[in-house]
């Protein structure tokens, strides 16, 4: 009996879930923090922005099914060489710091619904235990966990949803009045390049396009058609949440922004409840990105080739990879704030979504895409790129340099690797018959 396939809305499940997560939660607070006011057009413009990268994974994706996601774009582009062995250990390092934004998170949220000052010390315990948790779950494995993401997904998009609904009665116009002076334009697009990372998700779809249905149409629907799902969700969030609480109430919460902004006009009761929303919310990303994410990403860049079977409570048999990962993650969550660890991930992200996107333009001739829309992409993302950097050498100067530390020590270590062990990146071929739905939504949801 063949598997059933995935249809239009299923496949846009698969991003929404994923895009959906502990990012709307961790970085709303500092996302006001840099352009104040101008934080629903800074999500709006990160939306804009993630569309040009939506292109040519929307491409790709209908062409090529892989599980290395974005690597297997590029592997093809620019074939296997030093760069992509970067890529694919840059790839992992995104995961290891996405964990330590989402542990960050989780102990802003969870000292402050346990009405706990956020000091250093406090903060530092709760970030090692979850991580430590999670690592130890991940050990011994957990199908019962993995079963439980479906309802932590609904939870917090419940929590969202309410909380845009109840609290757009109760904004403040003078609130949202958009600051359009230069300096206040300038910090909207830094702050853009920022929020980008909430958009993060999508390449998910492309994973799963051997089991959707005429992916060939489907695939760009669904990724077109779930970015702008979560930019309704956002923009909406983040109107509410300045409308009733106002910028300077919203940086003062820094760490538990999305919490203390349902105060206004839900009380204490309001605040609870998003608090638990956004432990469920991190929480679970601590566990997809640990479990997933990072577990591919590790053994590719190590073995430069992906197993068969996909099973995320073993590590793919490569252990060290699960307390590699774990304790880097906590190093950055204790070494770095929201801001700094949101700069680092939207740097990487943005250095892979490069490349991604000059290998659609050399492989324009196997699937299909405009090359002059490629090439007004690129220009677009570079220069959110540049603008990052820009924003990180003004304000973030320890983000600065750890970001391009990180970038020249990957590439010095992989050209070494690759020397001592001969490993070369593989271009990935699924002939299994088993659902890709089922590999995704069993290791891989945040």
């Amino acid at each position: 009996m063949k598997d059933k396939k995935i249809g239009l809305w299923e496949a846009v499940s698969i991003a929404v879930g994923t895009m959906i997560g502990a990012g709307i939660f961790s970085i709303l607070g500092v996302g006001a923090q840099i352009c104040e006011n101008n934080l629903p057009i800074a999500f709006l413009i990160a939306a804009l922005v993630s569309l040009s990268v939506a292109y040519s994974y929307a491409k790709l994706g209908s062409v090529y099914v892989s599980n290395a996601g974005p690597i297997e774009f590029i592997i093809r582009g620019i074939g296997d060489n030093p760069f992509t062995g970067t890529l694919s250990i840059l790839m992992w390092f995104s995961y290891v710091v996405s964990i330590s934004l989402f542990a960050k998170a989780f102990g802003g949220y969870f000292l402050a619904l346990i009405h706990q000052p956020i000091h250093p010390l406090s903060l530092a315990v709760v970030e090692i235990f979850v991580v430590s948790f999670f690592m130890v779950l991940n050990f011994f494995g957990s199908k019962a966990v993995g079963k439980a993401e479906f309802w932590i997904v609904l939870i917090k998009l419940s929590v969202l949803l309410s909380f845009v609904v109840l609290g757009i009665w109760s904004i403040k116009p003078e609130f949202l009045k958009p600051l359009l002076d230069k300096g206040h334009i300038v910090s909207t697009f830094y702050a853009a390049s920022v929020l980008f990372l909430t958009y993060m998700g999508f390449g998910l779809i492309t994973n799963a396009s051997e089991n959707i249905e005429n992916p060939r149409e489907t695939v760009p629907k669904a990724i077109y058609i779930s970015i702008l799902i979560v930019a309704f969700v956002y923009i909406s969030v983040a109107i509410v949440a300045v409308g009733n609480l106002g910028v300077d109430g919203l940086v003062k919460a820094k760490e538990y922004a999305l919490a203390e902004a349902a105060k206004p006009f839900l009380g204490q009761i309001g605040f609870t409840l998003v608090a638990i929303g956004a432990l469920f919310s991190t929480s679970s990303a601590i566990n997809a990105t640990l479990y997933g994410g990072a577990n591919v990403a590790y053994v590719l860049a190590k073995k430069g080739h992906l197993p068969e079977t996909f099973e995320r409570k073993i590590w793919f048999k490569e252990p060290e990879g699960l307390y590699i990962t774990a304790f880097l993650s906590i190093v950055f969550a204790l070494f770095f704030d929201l801001n700094g660890i949101s700069t680092l991930i939207s740097f990487v992200f943005l250095i892979i979504y490069l490349f991604v996107i000059a290998s659609h333009y050399r492989l324009v001739g196997k699937v299909e895409g405009n090359r002059v829309i490629i090439l007004f992409n690129f220009v677009i993302i570079f220069s959110v790129f540049i603008t990052l950097v820009i924003y990180q050498w003004k304000t973030q100067k320890d983000s600065f340099f750890t970001s391009f530390g990180v970038l020249i020590l990957s590439f010095v270590f992989e050209v070494l690797y690759r020397s001592i062990t001969s490993r070369k990146i593989e271009k990935r071929e699924i002939h299994s018959k088993k659902s890709i739905y089922k590999k995704i939504f069993g290791f891989i949801k945040v």
